[in-house]
């Protein structure tokens, strides 16, 4: 038997070991014996992420709202569009803490400081896109940070962020676009 094959694990149980890990612990729900990852850590983590998803559809909303100006009639929609990808986003994270055993944490107080973004208002329509292109670019690392994180730990919550960063980073290039539009650049 050459190294390789040696250090080589089975790809797959045999279906009674399945059946017989699937029968045990049924309260644990979605998190078997195959779970790699630290549950309470991911529900703390997921916790942050539900509560930075929150303030950027208070934001976008806000935004969505009291935008001024030329042209703001298509910005506006813009915003309101991202608030509603936004929510999206924050029920997906909180039905993944609820798989995980955890209760989504939709309380405002402290919300601030569970998330990774900050809510500014802005100044001005032009101020309003800044803000939102930088929680988007905090977004997008954050994201990209905490899917090396998971890995293959916990492939459900990493698919889940994957596919949430590859709308930041659309939001984020449609704030570009807007900020070079609004500023001539």
């Amino acid at each position: 038997m050459d190294k390789e094959s040696a250090t080589r694990k089975p790809f797959l149980s045999d279906i009674s070991t399945l059946r017989e890990r699937a029968r045990k612990n049924l309260s644990d729900g979605v998190v078997t014996k195959t779970y790699g990852g630290d549950v309470k850590k991911t529900i703390e983590i997921l916790q942050s992420v539900l509560a930075t998803e929150i303030v950027c559809v208070l934001r976008y909303t806000m935004h969505s709202i009291t935008a001024s100006g030329i042209a703001s009639e298509s910005i506006k929609a813009e915003f309101a569009q991202h608030a509603k990808e936004e929510q999206a986003h924050a029920m997906a994270v909180a039905e993944r803490i609820d798989q995980l055993g955890g209760k989504p944490n939709f309380n405002p107080e402290g919300l601030a400081t569970r998330s990774a973004s900050q809510y500014a208002e802005g100044e001005n329509l032009v101020d309003m896109i800044k803000e939102n292109l930088i929680a988007e670019r905090i977004a997008v690392d954050h994201y990209r940070e905490l899917i090396r994180y998971f890995g293959e730990d916990d492939p459900t919550t990493r698919v889940m962020l994957e596919g949430i960063l590859t709308v930041e980073e659309e939001h984020a290039t449609d704030m570009q676009d807007l900020l070079e539009t609004r500023q001539g650049g």
